[in-house]
């Protein structure tokens, strides 16, 4: 069989966006994927999940046609129908529900299962154009992006490549060997030529178990981790006066707030030794060649962007900004400039219209009238590119919510998820090998484009060619609704000022990376007089953000545990599966084997829980069964569950985030996916 290398980019929820060569075996068939060796960031390397994604794309199961449901909401009981049928059936009920209720009881909801321009925010062009509600995506940067800006008022940094020259590489609240591995290539380089690796996380995961020094921290308390280590750093003179004093805001203030912030004051709060935190931070300050790479695990709680923020101040303590190989990245979001009013109509937004939280869908649609902002209750929902039946939080009030005889849903899916199931009208989505988009990446700074490998499969269309279809049936009108896709790329990179479409797949992409004085903040920081800000001005990043504490510190507003609740659970990334995405495939269910819990050994023991017994976990949310396994070096009162298991796989039904609170955090809302308290029992 004949076969070719195609350039394409993987879509997918992932700081990396990796550029992709998929082999092309004829037009409606792919073999290997593999990652480009062309760009020095992937370096040819990919995750299995993507390298497999032939076991994805040509998956038996894949919703190929659209479907009507004729059985009960959640049966799963659908008959085929025709594109038009489907379209005239979604667009005459909007119609109606905004005839009856108004156009703001109508709320299109989406979010990152494609991480493409085009695909993903198309959706924000049709909510404005209709003046639906609009939403607000805080299932993942919500609370880590205003902490990072906090202090730096940006989120850019240093090239990811200039680890392999650090001499201290921490990673933070990262699994770096399960979500973004390309990242560990560049570490794994360092550590080669002598650099020490230290890992903080609440649990030894695949990252911490390549770790020098694994720093096992209760979850939540990152805040008080990073006080006392700088506590250190001002004591034994590993800080760096002169850098703050021309770069920082007010660093005697600081220094002065740190005093009591010891690693015995920080040993009680975090579980971690004294002696341990005393040796990290003379490792950490022994270099200005140390390289701060944090992640979104340590802001998943109510206090996460301050902790994230109590992090990011360490570099500004010791100058590690000043030298290659030093300073810290919380991604590159901030590099590409690019004008999308053509993709998601910005041109017409009304700034009036409500903004509704996702994370408090089950809220929104059981009629919260907080969570509806006063307005009127949802009654319409289009759904692309996410799965709220299994990654919201709370949902158990989810469920009831989607339940309602009053509301109508059209998903628009590749696979039938628990959302799928709830739907009035089921469209067959297309991949990312099937269509065009613009990409940026947060791990790198890459400006990427890719076209069609493959025909689409079966009736599959793409989320543009849906919207604008509704577009044309709702009776509306906008000039992005009226070119293709790879036109929507192309005139969104003429009116960026960047490079064509055709040039980006020509050259593999477009590098935004900044000279290194920017890149380092040598010519100040992106706040109005030039410095980091050790004491930000939280009000500024959202409503909540006046109750917040002004330094650093541990702020203890976490879900702490309690008698009834004796035990702190994170539900971290799994290696095989991204969010739900994955979870269909046989290979990827193959190699994570089943919904499990890691408990500590001393646990174990205590509760008589023998290994791969199942256990039940719960709270007043209410309880899941799953497997428990022993895991050592994370504490007795931590529980970890990796991954997003479709809830058919759990015993009762039930997911993990059944488990998980939708209460917001600060300052600006932001899902606690980290911050549970719950009882463990064995399974009677």
């Amino acid at each position: 069989m004949c076969s070719e290398i195609v350039k394409s980019v993987c879509p997918h929820d992932c700081p990396s966006v990796c550029p992709l060569e998929v082999e092309r075996l004829s037009e409606t068939r792919i073999g290997k994927v593999n990652g480009s060796k062309e760009n020095p960031f992937t370096a040819g390397i990919l995750c299995g999940k993507v390298a497999r994604y032939a076991e994805r794309i040509h998956h038996p199961a894949r919703l190929l046609h659209p479907l009507k449901r004729v059985g009960a909401k959640g049966s799963g009981q659908f008959e085929r129908i025709s594109w038009d049928e489907a379209l005239d059936e979604v667009a005459s009920k909007l119609l109606e529900i905004e005839n009856d209720f108004g156009p703001e009881s109508i709320w299109p909801f989406y979010y990152a299962g494609t991480m493409g321009h085009v695909m993903r925010d198309g959706i924000k062009r049709l909510t404005h154009v209709k003046n639906y509600s609009k939403m607000q995506g805080t299932y993942c940067v919500a609370l880590s992006g205003p902490g990072w800006s906090a202090g730096t008022g940006c989120q850019r940094g240093p090239n990811v490549l200039e680890m392999e020259k650090s001499e201290v590489i921490v990673i933070w609240g990262l699994n770096a060997v399960s979500s973004q591995i390309q990242l560990m290539t560049h570490v794994l380089k360092a550590v080669r030529t002598g650099a020490k690796l230290v890992v903080v996380d609440p649990y030894k995961n695949k990252t911490a178990d390549k770790a020098h020094l694994h720093i096992p921290i209760r979850p939540g308390t990152d805040g008080a981790l990073a006080c006392a280590l700088m506590h250190v750093l001002f004591r034994e003179g590993y800080a760096d006066r002169e850098y703050m004093e021309k770069y920082t805001d007010v660093p005697h203030d600081f220094e002065e707030h740190l005093k009591s912030k010891t690693p015995e004051w920080a040993a009680e709060i975090t579980g971690v030794a004294a002696h341990t935190i005393e040796s990290f931070a003379r490792l950490y300050g022994s270099s200005k060649k140390s390289f701060l790479r944090v992640g979104h695990g340590m802001t998943r709680s109510r206090n996460g962007a301050h902790n994230m923020h109590a992090v990011s101040c360490l570099p500004a303590v010791t100058g590690a900004w000043q030298v290659e190989g030093g300073g810290a990245l919380y991604g590159q979001s901030s590099l590409a400039k690019l004008n999308k009013t053509l993709v998601e109509g910005l041109d017409v937004k009304d700034a009036g219209v409500r903004t509704l939280d996702q994370s408090r869908i089950g809220e929104i649609l059981t009629g919260n009238q907080e969570a509806l902002q006063g307005g009127p209750e949802v009654k319409g929902m289009f759904i692309q590119n996410t799965n709220p039946m299994q990654v919201a939080p709370n949902t158990d009030l989810v469920e009831k919510g989607f339940m309602r005889d009053d509301l109508f849903v059209c998903v628009h899916e590749q696979f039938m998820t628990e959302t799928a199931k709830m739907a009035d009208i089921v469209l067959p989505a297309t991949m990312f090998l099937e269509h065009s988009d613009l990409y940026t990446a947060s791990a790198h700074a890459t400006l990427q484009a890719s076209k069609p490998v493959v025909e689409p499969a079966g009736e599959c269309k793409s989320n543009h060619e849906v919207l604008c279809a509704l577009a044309k049936r709702l009776g509306v009108t906008h000039p992005g609704f009226d070119m293709s896709d790879w036109e929507l790329v192309e005139a969104t990179l003429k009116a960026s000022g960047y490079p064509s479409g055709e040039e980006l797949i020509a050259g593999s992409g477009y590098d935004l990376n900044v000279s290194f004085e920017e890149a380092h903040f040598l010519n100040g920081f992106e706040t109005p007089d030039g410095k980091f800000r050790f004491k930000p001005d939280w009000s500024a990043l959202g409503p909540r953000g006046a109750d917040m504490p002004a330094f650093p510190d541990h702020w203890n507003v976490i879900d702490e545990k309690t008698a009834e609740n004796p035990f702190r659970l994170i539900t971290p990334p799994s290696q095989n599966f991204l969010n739900s995405t994955f979870s269909e495939t046989k290979t990827s269910r193959i190699k994570e084997r089943s919904p499990e819990v890691l408990i500590h050994p001393k646990v174990m023991r205590k509760l008589g829980i023998a290994e791969g017994e199942l256990v039940r976990i719960g709270n007043e949310r209410g309880s899941v069964v799953l497997n428990a396994v022993t895991a050592k070096q994370q504490h007795e009162d931590t529980l970890v569950v990796e991954g997003i298991w479709p809830a058919s796989t759990f015993l009762e039904g039930k997911g993990i985030n059944t488990l998980v609170s939708s209460e917001p955090g600060y300052p600006n809302n932001g899902a606690v996916f980290h911050d549970t308290s719950v009882w463990l029992k064995v399974h009677q």
